[in-house]
């Protein structure tokens, strides 16, 4: 069956199975680390949309600390998240493939393979967009119906080589970031 997804909200209505858990994973995947989980205004609803109720203040307490004034600031950001003029932040994920390391139907860990892009695009940038791979581990718990993130962990890798690909200007970037819808991704 297909998971709900209204506009701009996280996918819900994942299936009680192993591709459903997966199928969980991989969008919370995109949503952890989109261009809205820094915006401290948008933060603690995608929170409340991702992760299991009891878990959700203490994560947004990190994600707070995480994303700081001062982090902002290094990544030419405001207080709140937003870039400067003339400039586009950009933060996409696409999860190139997920394993189960364990299965219940209460408890599902996996990993979720991504590759990304992240900085901003646009003139006198000091943060361009550069791609990056990683490896989330995401616990996910039965809740309510659905599943939730009770935990996640980043770690770097695995990257293929890179390719010869010509790099874009900013303008090229900006556009592409707001002609391309994201995907909802399901098993």
């Amino acid at each position: 069956k297909p998971v709900k997804s209204a506009s701009g909200a996280v996918p819900s209505g994942f299936a009680h199975s192993k591709n459903g858990a997966q199928s969980a994973a991989a969008n919370y995947a995109v949503a952890l680390v989109s261009a809205d989980i820094i915006k401290p205004g948008k933060r603690d609803d995608l929170l409340d949309q991702v992760f299991v109720p009891d878990r959700v203040p203490e994560m947004s307490r990190k994600m707070g600390k995480a994303y700081s004034p001062k982090f902002l600031k290094n990544m030419g950001l405001d207080e709140d998240g937003n870039p400067k003029d003339g400039q586009k932040y950009v933060s996409r994920t696409a999860p190139v493939g997920t394993k189960v390391q364990h299965y219940s139907s209460s408890e599902a860990d996996l990993d979720v393979w991504c590759t990304g892009l992240f900085g901003s695009a646009g003139d006198k940038s000091t943060n361009p967009v550069t791609s990056d791979w990683f490896t989330l581990r995401l616990k996910l718990k039965w809740t309510d119906g659905d599943w939730k993130v009770d935990s996640f962990t980043q770690k770097s890798g695995p990257a293929p080589v890179n390719g010869d690909n010509r790099v874009s200007g900013a303008d090229e970037i900006s556009g592409a970031v707001d002609e391309f819808g994201g995907f909802t991704y399901a098993r």
